[in-house]
């Protein structure tokens, strides 16, 4: 569920301290008498990012960029600046964030702990690949403890993806991909069904950033019917950007949220495109971040909120499991707006409680509608389970502790090196 703490009072922590200095954190972290956790911009969909009733720490006041060489594309910034930001400085100068997500208003931090992936994951693999060196502050080290492939290697892999339960990240560093400007071409491709994408998507598989949008409750011929979008930085002169912002002013009704608008939105969105295959020429905004340019856009889900649920499966038993996915929320009839497939590559993470893994990644966004919600949620577990693969901790909020332990073997490894004074709802849930 997307979380603030205004619009969901149950998630209230007990006291937020927001520090402005490095050297801060080192004694709020000593002198407190409960667990803490270090956050962002909260934009985890579920409690990874979240203590209820405890403690945390608001790091989006060290944001400073640290250093930047234009030259080689390496940057060193403060863990509380966002992706935004850094895009400001980064980008005029010829360079792109090397992995980024469907928002840029995250951090750096927030990206390592949860080893963040993209559009680009075949090529470039998960933010965690792009890191040289972290400067992380423990609870129990009096200075800050520099972390790289070379240097406090368990620590250095442990943190990314380590949800930020290793300590706080303070800063670090990282490289950039070379862009020839801010426009894009981009290709729109209509498929019919699972074996349609698939043929697209491996003779896509050079495109630099791939992702897809299936309907997901279409049934007969039109099952699976879906957009494939490819896309790659040009030179080309820049455009203007539109700076229009859509705002959301009040919760959307239940009456709303049903079968009826799911299907009439899936079906319009589909139709978006009047040939089947479309080319463009745009800013990198709208094709990166198109949520970032509408305010609340939570609120679409109604007062109750709305759940994700992201899985990887590999590659060998996608299509059915897939499918199986897809069938089981036409039969619940609990159809998604949202519904992304996108295939991960090879190249393998970093972190010790990575998500990403080669196979094919769908995630889906469900209004919520109590019990029935959660026991259709548990069936995908159980799916995903049979096929071998996993759920992104970063967008769950009821994952059983079973299932992600089985997940995530290397936890225990984690618990041997997760600072003692972090902790996080999350975490208190998967380990009871």
């Amino acid at each position: 569920m997307m979380n603030s703490f205004g619009n969901y009072p149950h998630s209230q922590p007990k006291k937020v301290f927001r520090p402005a200095w490095q050297d801060e954190l080192l004694p709020i972290l000593q002198s407190s008498s409960e667990m803490i956790l270090p956050i962002g911009m909260r934009k985890s969909y579920g409690d990874s990012c979240l203590n209820n009733g405890g403690t945390m720490m608001d790091l989006t006041h060290i944001r400073k960029i640290i250093s930047f060489d234009p030259h080689r594309g390496i940057i060193c910034v403060e863990a509380g600046i966002t992706f935004k930001e850094i895009l400001a400085l980064i980008v005029p100068n010829g360079w792109f964030l090397p992995v980024s997500p469907g928002t840029q208003y995250i951090t750096i931090g927030g990206a390592i702990a949860n080893d963040i992936h993209g559009k680009n994951h075949h090529k470039a693999g998960s933010f965690g690949n792009h890191v040289l060196r972290i400067g992380l502050q423990r609870s129990d080290k009096d200075e800050i403890v520099l972390c790289s492939e070379h240097v406090s290697q368990d620590l250095f892999g442990a943190t990314i993806g380590g949800l930020g339960l290793t300590g706080i990240i303070v800063w670090a560093e990282f490289t950039l991909t070379r862009i020839p400007s801010a426009m894009m071409k981009t290709k729109t491709e209509r498929f019919m069904g699972y074996d349609e994408y698939h043929s697209i998507s491996q003779k896509e598989e050079t495109s630099p950033y791939t992702v897809s949008w299936f309907d997901s409750v279409s049934s007969g011929k039109k099952f699976m019917r879906g957009l494939f979008s490819s896309g790659e930085f040009i030179d080309h002169p820049l455009e203007d950007i539109s700076n229009t912002t859509l705002h959301i002013p009040f919760y959307a009704p239940d009456i709303l949220l049903n079968d009826l608008s799911i299907k009439a939105f899936n079906s319009l969105y589909y139709r978006k495109n009047l040939h089947a295959i479309a080319e463009n020429i745009h800013h990198y905004v709208p094709y990166f971040y198109p949520l970032d340019s509408v305010n609340d856009w939570n609120k679409l889900y109604g007062k109750r909120g709305f759940l994700q649920y992201q899985c990887v499966i590999p590659h060998n038993d996608a299509r059915d499991c897939i499918q199986e996915i897809v069938h089981c929320m036409q039969q619940e009839q609990l159809g998604s707006f949202l519904v992304v497939l996108k295939s991960f590559g090879s190249i393998p993470s970093r972190g010790l409680l990575s998500f990403p893994m080669a196979g094919m990644t769908l995630a889906m966004d469900f209004p919520m509608r109590g019990e029935k919600t959660l026991r259709m949620l548990s069936q995908f577990d159980e799916f995903v389970d049979q096929a071998g693969g996993r759920v992104y901790p970063a967008k769950d909020a009821r994952m059983s502790g079973e299932h992600f332990r089985s997940w995530y073997p290397d936890y225990e490894q984690m618990l041997k090196i997760k600072d003692p004074m972090i902790e996080s709802s999350f975490w208190r849930r998967v380990m009871r």
